[in-house]
């Protein structure tokens, strides 16, 4: 395996991660402004998970298509034309935040263009990493893009709480332009030789737009329980695990700190998940991957219910630092184990199945849970289920349990699960 450094000289990477550093930035900026601008309109827990909800909405129903336009299209340009479209909602906030405020329903609708064109965005833009480099190097790539991407976990929600505390169209107007830098950037890559024809051959009849190739992404993770189960405990995981989604409730009413606080609490994640991608960059997970799987499923759950039950501002840092560090080992697994498993010409549709919305859809239940629980009981009884659906994985999916290295995975891996 190729070292950091060895793997940042390649130019596809370089721009790959450049992107990737602006894009995450400009989304997690926003985010953290419009989470908080919805809040301070309405007062209302419930609006925060239908914010989340009407994100997540566009993932589920775009799940099939996205992945099939990933595998169909240029990932580049794809990525590129729905950051444009991500870009074109951030503008109409810095609109919305410039007059009076009073039509609240525009937050919802701009919230699900977002989720529209994040949706479209995620299958295409994951898919172009195999592409880009031998797939000795992925592990080390897949490590150096989580610590790019965690450090703009960091950088834009605490950007977001200081640019918000002078006006919310300061926020929305960084991330224009932040979403504006990127999309360059992802167009300029360019692919390993030979792997740019890995898409559906257009000209052939038997490849033309069809459900059955739309469903082949979901066939192949039915027939693979290594790839079923890493997609699964990812949605279940973070569903009931969407303790950010209440960090504007939990800064006012329970820990009492203001705006700049609050966009440092929201980077608290990031700090965590930073760490802890620059320790994978240097040492990657190589022994054990399935049980660390599930282990750091587990304390991410623990650490969400630490977050719940706290009133104490430094100990809720720190709880979220540490789920987010756990959540980083998890991603980094699950990033390194589905595009060595899957064959190159369907890992746009696997990909699309991961719905990356489910940071959203864990908003909806996390939002809603408080509205009727209250904030503690929402936060840590979401913690309690992560921790036990870690458990039931274990037992469920006994091909991830079994797993020791990324080199025993094969996209000719058995199906079988005996």
């Amino acid at each position: 395996m190729s070292s950091a450094l060895t793997v940042l000289r390649q130019r596809p990477v370089r721009r790959y991660l450049g992107s990737t550093a602006l894009a995450a930035t400009g989304i997690n900026l926003l985010i953290t402004a419009l989470f908080k601008q919805v809040y301070d309109l309405t007062g209302n827990p419930l609006d925060i998970g239908l914010i989340g909800l009407a994100q997540f909405v566009p993932g589920l129903l775009l799940a099939l298509p996205s992945g099939y336009v990933a595998d169909r299209f240029d990932r580049r340009r794809v990525a590129g034309l729905f950051l444009s479209g991500r870009l074109a909602c951030a503008a109409v906030l810095i609109v919305f935040s410039l007059g009076d405020g009073g039509r609240v329903w525009m937050l919802f609708l701009l919230a699900v263009g977002i989720g529209t064109a994040d949706a479209m965005i995620g299958p295409s833009r994951r898919a172009v990493l195999p592409l880009m480099v031998q797939p000795a190097d992925l592990p080390r790539v897949v490590a150096l893009w989580t610590a790019t991407f965690t450090g703009t976990a960091i950088l834009g929600p605490a950007l977001g709480g200081l640019l918000y505390s002078i006006g919310p169209e300061v926020a929305y107007g960084a991330a224009t332009a932040l979403t504006a830098g990127a999309i360059p950037l992802i167009l300029a890559i360019e692919y390993r030789p030979g792997t740019a024809a890995v898409a559906t051959d257009r000209s052939d009849p038997t490849q033309r737009p069809s459900l059955r190739l739309a469903l082949e992404g979901l066939s192949f993770i039915r027939r693979t329980p290594v790839v079923l189960g890493a997609i699964s405990l990812d949605l279940f995981a973070v569903l009931f695990g969407g303790a950010v989604a209440l960090i504007p409730i939990v800064a006012v009413e329970r820990l009492g700190v203001g705006d700049i606080a609050y966009g440092w609490l929201r980077a608290a994640p990031g700090v965590g998940a930073a760490s802890m991608a620059v320790i994978l960059a240097i040492r990657p997970v190589r022994r054990r991957v399935g049980p660390i799987l599930l282990i750091s499923v587990a304390v991410f759950g623990l650490g969400t219910i630490v977050f719940g039950v706290t009133t104490n501002y430094a100990v809720a840092f720190l709880a979220l630092a540490v789920l987010s560090a756990a959540d980083m080992v998890s991603m980094f697994i699950r990033g390194s184990l589905v595009p060595l498993v899957t064959p190159p010409e369907q890992l746009g549709r696997v990909e699309g199945v991961f719905i990356g919305a489910s940071n959203e859809l864990g908003a909806f239940e996390s939002g809603l849970a408080a509205r009727y629980l209250g904030v503690p009981w929402a936060i840590a009884g979401g913690g309690i289920a992560t921790v036990a659906i870690a458990g039931s994985f274990a037992l469920l999916f006994p091909s991830i349990r079994r797993i020791d290295t990324f080199e025993e995975l094969d996209p000719t891996l058995s199906p079988s699960d005996g």
